[in-house]
């Protein structure tokens, strides 16, 4: 005897949305608002203090280190994955896809650079403001492996960021019938807010880069020139603070 066939279970955006948020961005965007809460409150002024990011656990341990940094890289991909599967896996309706590798490539190359020499003019202005923390975006032991790393890293902050604030925000959002620019403010809004715990100048340059990259999608319907923005602005700010801050003190 044949089971009875079971229904198709219905989507739920909203609860896919607070879902996926929660284990992911949203989640950091708490930890971001506590943790400028917590610089603000202290007596030290914000751009006398620091946040370190892609720091070595065990330096005395090279492997280990490794091991850690490539967890550390691994499993923030698997909200990513859930969006992708809430989805349905239909990677081609976000345009995370490769049928157009050299597109994307070369539009989030020019995206790269409209927005990293822009941003890094407001990060030194927020921080001279006092609006901002000393931001170290690479602190690991030289090893073989540092680059690497880093460039994974970033690729894993452009996959995680753009598949699930812009590509599944939008798609969730749209299913609730919100309007475009409402999707692009609170899009944008959850950017800077898990940006926050590096003050006041990231919260801003991170609206403006998620208005920026909301308007973009909506026009090409493609997160992967955004995935690739944000990645090449990644590498830019690890490996190149990672090489350039041991001779200057710029930063």
């Amino acid at each position: 005897m044949l089971a009875p066939a079971v229904p198709e279970a219905k989507s739920h955006p909203g609860i896919e949305i607070l879902l996926v948020l929660g284990i992911s961005l949203g989640r950091s965007a708490v930890y971001s608002i506590l943790s400028i809460v917590n610089s603000l409150t202290m007596e030290v002024p914000l751009n006398q203090q620091s946040t370190s990011m892609n720091s070595s656990v065990t330096p005395d341990r090279p492997w280990l280190d490794l091991a850690y940094q490539v967890a550390n890289i691994a499993f923030p991909i698997v909200p990513a994955l859930l969006a992708l599967y809430f989805l349905r896996l239909s990677r081609d309706r976000i345009g995370f896809d490769l049928k157009r590798p050299a597109f994307d490539a070369l539009l989030g190359l020019g995206i790269a650079a409209g927005i990293g020499i822009p941003g890094l003019v407001l990060y030194f202005a927020a921080r001279a403001a006092g609006l901002n923390l000393n931001v170290q975006p690479a602190n690991l032991a030289a090893n073989w492996w540092t680059v690497p790393v880093l460039v994974g890293a970033a690729a894993m902050n452009g996959i995680l960021e753009e598949v699930v604030i812009i590509g599944f925000f939008f798609a969730k959002a749209a299913a609730l019938n919100w309007r475009p620019w409402v999707i692009i403010a609170a899009s944008a809004l959850i950017r800077g807010s898990y940006h926050l715990y590096q003050g006041f100048g990231g919260f801003a340059g991170n609206i403006a880069m998620g208005v920026i990259f909301g308007l973009i999608y909506l026009k090409t319907r493609r997160v992967g020139p955004l995935v690739a923005a944000h990645t090449f602005i990644d590498i830019a700010a690890f490996v190149g603070y990672s090489a350039l801050a041991p001779l200057t003190d710029w930063f």
